[in-house]
């Protein structure tokens, strides 16, 4: 069962045996606290909230509740920063003269100065408690600070070797996924945003190979695993698919934000003729009646129009039709308000016709519907 314990920890604890490098992460409180794991988010808050920190502090003020999570037993480290990271970061970093406050840094405050930040007391609580528990918790508990994502409080919630060796891979700015993934991935990896979507590409590749799976119940089931190989393999499979099969130099604005991972597991295993491909999509680019680009790849590949988000009718296009076919529909012969028909293209775009009035004819409902379907 899941428990929520508070208590005070000074800053000259949390800040004992601080260390900060890229392999250890960034530990504190004597070694027993992940400060930020390995390759976790980098440090974000400006130079003005870094000393919004230490002014808080010096002046007695209470800095917001943080909250840390009580890690597995078999955990080498047994505390996480869940939310507070930034603060801790800030107050670790003073004491430990990497940045000053009002031109002095921490060694040169005088002794009652440095003992009186030292003795300041943080409000921290505690979680402990089955995954499902803490995920619940962490969802509903109103953040302070820089707000944590989805992402974050999962990493958190699931930590252990699979999550840190992801982090590697996923999480910060010059990792191999956002060298790999820059054009083609939303987002930014120091946010968690290139790990979930691996995340969300790898759950649905099982789903699809017929075992039913999510993001969070990947990250579960591989919680202990000893590394996070087959996520980061996959991830590159499918991007080095997409960049070799699709020019980067023609087709960049395009192809960000695509679920590459379905458009590899549907036709990956084809030999592509990515020539044809890129004259078919070089014309697309060019035609007016697509109002979303983005679908172009996936339209060459599937054939289906709703990719593309073609053009509708004007409103004012319909009513002048409607008005011409006495507001009678051309198929059923019913007379019918425009509020029950809709505009359909005589000669459909696949063939060359165009969103203008002279291709316009209007439709009641089902007829449009019976005709689309055909």
């Amino acid at each position: 069962m899941m428990t929520i314990r508070q208590t005070e920890v000074t800053v000259g604890e949390i800040t004992k045996g601080y260390v900060n490098n890229d392999e250890q992460g960034v530990r504190g409180y004597g070694g027993l606290l992940d400060i930020r794991p390995p390759y976790q988010r980098e440090f974000i808050y400006s130079d003005k909230e870094q000393q919004a920190v230490i002014s808080t502090v010096l002046n007695g003020y209470p800095l917001n509740v943080m909250y840390w999570v009580k890690r597995s037993d078999d955990a080498e480290c047994p505390y996480e920063v869940m939310d507070g990271q930034q603060r801790t970061l800030s107050l670790c970093e003073y004491v430990d003269g990497k940045f000053a406050y009002m031109f002095r840094n921490f060694f040169n405050q005088p002794d009652d100065v440095r003992q009186r930040i030292l003795d300041y007391k943080l409000t921290i609580y505690v979680c402990e408690g089955d995954a499902s528990e803490k995920l619940e918790w962490f969802k509903t508990i109103n953040m302070a600070g820089k707000p944590l994502n989805e992402q974050e409080i999962n990493n958190a919630i699931f930590a252990g070797p699979f999550v840190s060796d992801a982090k590697r891979h996923f999480s910060k700015s010059n990792s191999g996924a956002a060298r790999l993934g820059k054009d083609l991935v939303n987002g930014t990896p120091i946010r968690q945003d290139f790990l979930k979507k691996a995340l969300e590409w790898m759950a649905g590749h099982e789903s699809r190979n017929s075992h039913p799976q999510t993001p969070v119940g990947y990250m579960a089931a591989h919680q202990h695993d000893p590394n996070a190989n087959n996520l980061w393999s996959y991830f590159q499979t499918v991007l080095n698919w997409a960049v070799t099969n699709f020019d980067m130099k023609r087709f960049r604005k395009i192809m960000k934000g695509l679920d590459w991972a379905w458009l590899y597991d549907t036709y990956g295993a084809e030999t592509l003729d990515t020539a044809e491909l890129g004259k078919r999509m070089a014309s697309l680019m060019r035609d007016s009646e697509i109002q979303r680009p983005a679908g172009i790849i996936p339209y060459v590949l599937t054939g289906d129009e709703r990719h593309l988000d073609l053009r509708t009718f004007p409103e004012d296009i319909k009513l002048s039709v409607w008005e011409k076919q006495g507001h009678v529909c051309p198929i059923c012969h019913r007379e019918l308000d425009i509020a029950f028909m809709e505009g359909d293209h005589i000669i459909p775009w696949s063939k060359g016709g165009r969103t203008v009035e002279e291709n316009c004819q209007m439709l009641c409902r089902e007829c449009n519907r019976h005709k689309a379907g055909k």
